[in-house]
C-alpha cells in the first residue's frame, strides 16, 4: 500500500485529483474479455490522454456480467499497465480506483482483497441494493461503516438511482467521518452534491459523473476530482483534449478561458447525446470508440447492440461533430 489506512484522507486529498474516467470493457466476438484491446484502451487512456485515474469494472464496464475472475482480471491489467506507465514524463501516476459493489458483501470484501494486494490505489463501493423499504439510514450507514472497518484501502462511496433510492447530504456526510472513507461518486441533482460538498468540506472529494457541470463544480463548489464516466475518452482524442485543457484552465483559475473551451465541446455532446439510442450507453459508447479509433467491440447480455441504422446514425454524428482525431 501506498499509504496508511490511517492516512487515506489525507493521501486521497492529494493524489485522487483531476478527470478520472471509467472504463468500457472490449470484449471480442466470442464475448471474452480481449485483453490485447484492453491494454491498448489503457495505454491510450494512460499515456496519450494522461487522464487523472481510472475507474475498473464498474457499470459502464459490464460488471453485473462478469465472473469474479474477470472482474479480478479487468483490475490487473489496469494496475499493470499503470503502473509501468510511471510518473509520464511529470504528470504524475495515474491513479487507480477499483468498483468492488456486488449484491453479496462476500464478493465486495474479496474484491477489495484482491484490490490492495495488486497495488489498487483505492476502491469504490455502491450503496446497497435493498428490498421490501429496508433503504433505511442506519441499514446504509451500517454496511458503510463494517466495510471501512474490514476494507484496508482508502474507500469511496458511489449513490446512484440504479439502487433504489438516493442517499441524503447529512447521511453521506455521516458516512464521510469515517476514517478511510475518501470520496463519493454522487449520482444525484446538483442541490444535493452542492449540500454535501458544502457539508463535508476537505474531509472527501464529492463528483458528479455529468461532464457538463464538471467546469462550473470546479469554479463555484472548489471541486477537485472528476469521478467519472465515460466522457474523458469519449469526447478526446490524442490530439484533441479540450476537457483535459479546460479542467487545467479553471484549476488555474483562468475561467473565462476555460469556458470558451469548454462551450467548443458542445457539438461533440450533441453528436453523443443525439446519436445514442435509449438503453444502449454502453454498445454506443463502445462504438464511438471505434471511431476514435480506440477498441470497443460488443456488449454481453442483457444489454442489446446496436443495429445497423443505429450504427449509421453514429457514423454521421460522428462525421459532422468536430472532433479531431488526427
Amino acid at each position: 500500500m501506498k499509504y496508511k489506512k490511517s492516512e487515506a484522507k489525507e493521501y486521497a486529498r492529494e493524489h485522487m485529483v483531476g478527470v478520472w474516467a471509467a472504463n468500457l470493457s472490449p470484449f471480442n466476438d466470442a464475448l471474452q474479455l480481449d485483453e490485447k484491446a484492453y491494454r491498448d484502451n489503457l495505454n491510450h487512456w494512460i499515456n496519450d490522454l494522461k487522464l487523472g485515474g481510472l475507474f475498473i469494472a464498474g457499470k459502464q464496464a459490464e460488471f453485473f456480467s462478469m465472473s469474479i475472475a474477470e472482474r479480478k482480471r479487468l483490475m490487473d491489467l489496469s494496475v499493470e499497465v499503470a503502473s509501468d506507465a510511471g510518473n509520464r514524463n511529470g504528470a504524475g501516476a495515474c491513479g487507480i480506483v477499483t468498483s468492488c459493489s456486488d449484491t453479496n458483501l462476500d464478493v465486495v470484501l474479496e474484491l477489495a482483497e484482491h484490490s490492495k494486494n495488486i497495488g489498487a490505489d483505492y476502491v469504490i463501493v455502491h450503496s446497497p441494493v435493498l428490498h421490501f423499504g429496508a433503504d433505511t439510514d442506519e441499514t446504509i450507514y451500517e454496511y458503510y461503516r463494517y466495510l471501512s472497518e474490514k476494507i484496508d484501502l482508502g474507500l469511496a462511496m458511489w449513490n446512484h438511482p440504479d439502487c433504489g433510492y438516493v442517499m441524503s447530504p447529512e447521511l453521506c456526510a455521516r458516512i464521510a467521518e469515517l476514517p478511510n472513507v475518501v470520496a463519493i461518486k454522487y449520482s444525484t441533482d446538483r442541490a444535493k452534491y452542492a449540500r454535501l460538498t458544502e457539508m463535508v468540506g476537505d474531509k472527501i472529494h464529492v463528483s458528479n459523473p455529468d461532464e457538463t457541470d464538471w467546469l462550473e463544480n470546479i469554479i463555484e463548489l472548489g471541486w477537485k476530482l472528476y469521478l467519472c464516466s465515460t466522457p474523458p475518452f469519449l469526447l478526446q482524442s490524442k490530439v484533441d483534449q479540450r476537457m483535459n485543457e479546460y479542467t487545467q484552465l479553471a484549476f488555474a483559475g483562468k475561467y473565462e478561458e476555460a469556458r470558451k473551451v469548454r462551450d467548443s465541446l458542445n457539438p461533440v455532446r450533441d453528436a453523443i447525446k443525439h446519436s445514442k439510442p435509449k438503453g444502449k450507453p454502453q454498445a454506443h459508447g463502445k462504438y464511438w470508440q471505434e471511431l476514435l479509433g480506440q477498441h470497443g467491440g460488443p456488449v454481453r447480455r442483457p444489454l442489446l447492440q446496436l443495429t445497423e441504422a443505429e450504427r449509421e446514425a453514429t457514423r454521421q454524428a460522428f462525421a459532422q461533430c468536430g472532433l479531431r482525431t488526427a
